[in-house]
């Protein structure tokens, strides 16, 4: 037996009563050890819409680039890129690039960067550019990246240029930091997705059906949800409840910019087969997705203490995980659930995945409510729940 049926019952009353309390309108997890797959369903597809449903549809966010990490990993074992040569030949716009003095610096206060930025610097997030948060003025870099729509904020596909136009508009800034230098959030995977498009010369949502989705099956998952699924489609809130995007918003329709950083939906039975994958080392029953050695490369931690000192991350998050190519990997056992060599990754519109190697565990929740499991009590009830709830 792989879970305890009384502790998995806990579990279920636990995120029941988040549920009930009106925190959030509903959720759906899966849990998968040892080939035992348990499934909980509860609430509503939105406060007063129709039920939740096994097979219900969330926006993943930033769970979009552990998958666009895997796309890129298939162009490097087929050689068609390579990790440490640079993008230059294939993203012109961001070839001989400028660098700020300082994170506050004028626009025009740059110096040179010191080398290109390299198809390892977008995996690992140290391409120089990426999420700030400041907690006081807001800086030039910031103002300037938000009016150029190039900016982190919450995913908007509705509203971010093409690819070719946002790649300019990225390219026409100066870097936050050197390239290789410093841990910067998100733009990396934006980037990647943008890369993998031209070199396999059709678009992510293509390439990624191809290599991807149909091969593990992943046939709910999309940058866009069509008509016949819309009745499945939850509604997504922010953290205070209000309503961020309606089923037929702006995921209603594939937008022209697909995001590699937070722009796909998904079902937890298609991110289940895209976790085992993972946990299986690249393998999904007769289909070999990634090999073992790539795999394995992928979740190692590739951040030195320097890089992750100065990420500007949550404060203590890189105490105990590191980041490999395109996910978090767990360094340090701090918590119940915080086992080293775990990996996985979070969407801030409600969902969180891991796959941890030693329990042969792959475990999703996904939610329509923005939430992070640092701070949101359905996430950190939840995988205190996963485990302890596993039976040895």
């Amino acid at each position: 037996m792989s879970f305890a049926k009384t502790r998995l019952d806990r579990m279920h009353d636990v995120l029941a009563r988040h549920v009930e309390r009106g925190e959030l309108p509903g959720l759906v997890t899966v849990v998968a050890r040892h080939g035992e797959v348990r499934v909980d369903v509860l609430g509503r597809q939105s406060f007063d819409g129709a039920p939740m449903q096994r097979d219900t549809i969330f926006r993943i966010s930033s769970m979009t680039k552990p998958v666009t990490a895997v796309a890129a990993m298939i162009l490097v074992e087929e050689c068609r890129l390579r990790l440490d040569d640079p993008v230059d030949d294939l993203l012109p716009e961001l070839a001989n690039r400028q660098v700020l003095t300082s994170i506050d610096a004028p626009l025009a206060d740059t110096v040179p960067a010191e080398r290109a930025i390299t198809v390892r610097d977008l995996l690992t997030f140290r391409m120089g550019f990426g999420q700030l948060t400041p907690q006081g003025e807001v800086p030039p870099i910031l103002r300037a990246a938000r009016e150029a729509r190039v900016a982190v904020d919450v995913p908007a596909p509705a509203h971010t240029p093409e690819p070719d136009e946002w790649l300019r508009r990225l390219g026409e800034l100066p870097l936050m930091a050197q390239p290789g230098e410093k841990w910067l959030y998100h733009t990396g995977a934006d980037v990647l997705g943008v890369l993998i498009s031209r070199v396999a010369g059709q678009s992510l949502q293509g390439f990624l059906r191809e290599r991807l989705f149909e091969p593990l099956g992943m046939q709910d998952t999309h940058f866009g949800v069509p008509p016949y699924k819309a009745s499945r489609f939850a509604t997504s809130y922010w953290m205070d409840g209000t309503v961020y995007d309606e089923p037929d918003g702006q995921w209603s329709r594939v937008p022209e910019f697909q995001s590699g950083g937070g722009g796909l939906v998904s079902t937890v039975d298609d991110y289940l087969a895209f976790g085992s994958m993972l946990l299986n080392k690249g393998k999904h029953g007769r289909e070999r997705i990634l090999s073992r050695p790539s795999v394995e490369l992928m979740t190692t931690d590739q951040l030195t203490p320097a890089q992750k000192a100065v990420s500007g991350f949550y404060p203590g998050y890189f105490d105990s995980r590191g980041w490999g190519l395109g996910m978090s990997v767990v360094t340090a056992r701090t918590d119940i659930s915080a086992v080293p060599g775990t990996f996985g990754w979070d969407g801030g519109l409600g969902t969180s995945w891991l796959s941890d190697p030693r329990e042969d565990l792959v475990a999703l929740m996904f939610s329509q409510r923005a939430g992070f499991p640092q701070f949101s009590p359905h996430f950190r009830d939840f995988w205190t729940g996963v485990y302890q709830a596993l039976e040895d």
